[in-house]
């Protein structure tokens, strides 16, 4: 075949080609495709589509208060370990581990006898002196007569009156050791030095103890204390709100899984004078009344700081807040009953299941809460109220919709 002839018929393949490919494209629309492109819409060519069923709330306008969240430890008041000030037998401990005590209430007993003899000792030796200091005196008293009328010396007279002083000297010496024997022998009975919670003992009646001998460690739990840390740039925050506050900052302090507060009525005490610089944060410490036992020395708490309340804050729950490429959005509810995604920012949280927002939304702006999944910008909705449930279907609805899917089926057969 010459060359001629084989351009010829490949020309009018192609020619073949556009043609059946230009029918194709323009072939007229069926009953099927009719059937398809009518679907969704009314006999006036409106949108029929069902509106889809979501949850909405309001935007609401409302007093949020603004926290500062941080880890605390417990910390007892005052904690002091009891030591005996004097050595001896221990004879007995007066206290039950675990439970309560009072100051100045008896702990234990330490054998006195010894303690006892010292103390009879110094004061027979008192009463000792005091004879002779008694005698002195006399003794000088008359010697001064005498010395008027010439029967003594000056000398005489001066070794008296020094005798009788040396005398006075022993006596106020041997009040003192009377003093100190009593100190001690005192010290035989271990006294609570506060109010506080008895530990488990550190000794056993029978044992010798020393100074040196732990008896028992007493915690004050009423009221106590919680630690904790905040970074460096809350600091003027804190400071801030203290010094406006004319009462101290509130404090409240959670379970570790922030689910409920443990203990209320804290009040921050201590903003320490210092920043760490190893963490950037600097130390506060709060109290409690703790009056029920709430809070135990060395339990881990969440901490809420009080710092600041929002007049007229603008809240929504939580979960209306989605997350965008550009940032957050939330589906508004418009006059017309479609959806728009409208870019919000949040300010902060409220609580455990709302947030602030600091812009977007209006107080009495609706937003969608339940149903997002199924959105899209411009879809019809129908509001429904939390806990709502949309209205069963009536009669005709359902016989409209059997004829749609009726219709519809048609059209897979076209």
């Amino acid at each position: 075949m010459s060359r001629f002839w084989k351009i010829a018929l490949i020309v009018i393949a192609v020619i073949v080609v556009a043609g059946v490919g230009f029918r194709l494209l323009h072939k007229p629309a069926g009953p099927g495709a009719a059937a398809t492109a009518a679907a969704g819409k009314g006999k006036d060519g409106k949108d029929e589509t069902p509106p889809v069923p979501v949850t909405v709330v309001p935007v609401v306008k409302q007093n949020v208060p603004v926290y500062l969240t941080a880890l605390g430890t417990v910390q007892a008041l005052n904690t002091v370990t009891v030591n005996p000030q004097v050595g001896g037998q221990l004879l007995s401990l007066e206290f039950a581990e675990g439970q309560p005590v009072k100051k100045g209430q008896v702990l234990a007993q330490i054998d006195p006898r010894t303690y006892q003899a010292a103390y009879d000792q110094a004061l027979a030796k008192q009463h000792q002196d005091q004879a002779l200091l008694d005698t002195a005196k006399g003794n000088l008293l008359r010697s001064q007569d005498l010395a008027a009328k010439g029967y003594i010396s000056k000398q005489d007279l001066d070794t008296l009156r020094n005798t009788s002083a040396q005398y006075q000297a022993a006596v106020s010496a041997d009040a003192a050791s009377v003093r100190d024997s009593q100190v001690q022998l005192n010290y035989t009975r271990v006294l609570s030095p506060i109010d506080g919670l008895a530990g488990i003992r550190a000794v056993d009646p029978g044992n010798v103890v020393t100074t040196a001998s732990a008896i028992v460690t007493l915690t004050q739990l009423h009221p106590i204390n919680v630690m904790f840390t905040l970074p460096e740039q809350n600091l003027d925050l804190v400071r801030r709100a203290a010094a406006q506050e004319g009462a101290a900052l509130q404090v409240t302090a959670l379970d570790r899984t922030d689910a409920h507060p443990i203990a209320s009525g804290g009040v921050l005490k201590v903003i320490d004078n210092q920043i760490d610089t190893s963490t950037g944060t600097f130390r506060l410490k709060s109290e409690f009344p703790n009056a029920k036992n709430e809070l135990w020395p060395g339990q881990f708490v969440n901490v809420q700081l009080l710092v600041n309340t929002v007049d007229g804050g603008l809240v929504i729950p939580a979960q209306a807040v989605q997350r965008g490429p550009d940032g957050d959005y939330v589906y508004q509810v418009q006059a017309d009953s479609t959806v728009k995604m409208q870019p919000v920012q949040v300010a902060g949280e409220v609580g455990d299941s709302h947030v602030m927002i600091g812009s977007g939304l209006a107080a009495g702006d609706r937003v969608v809460t339940e149903g997002q999944f199924r959105l899209k910008p411009g879809s019809k909705v129908n509001a429904l109220k939390p806990g709502e449930v949309p209205a069963a279907p009536t009669a005709a609805e359902l016989e409209k919709a059997k004829q749609n899917s009726k219709n519809g089926g048609g059209r897979r057969r076209g």
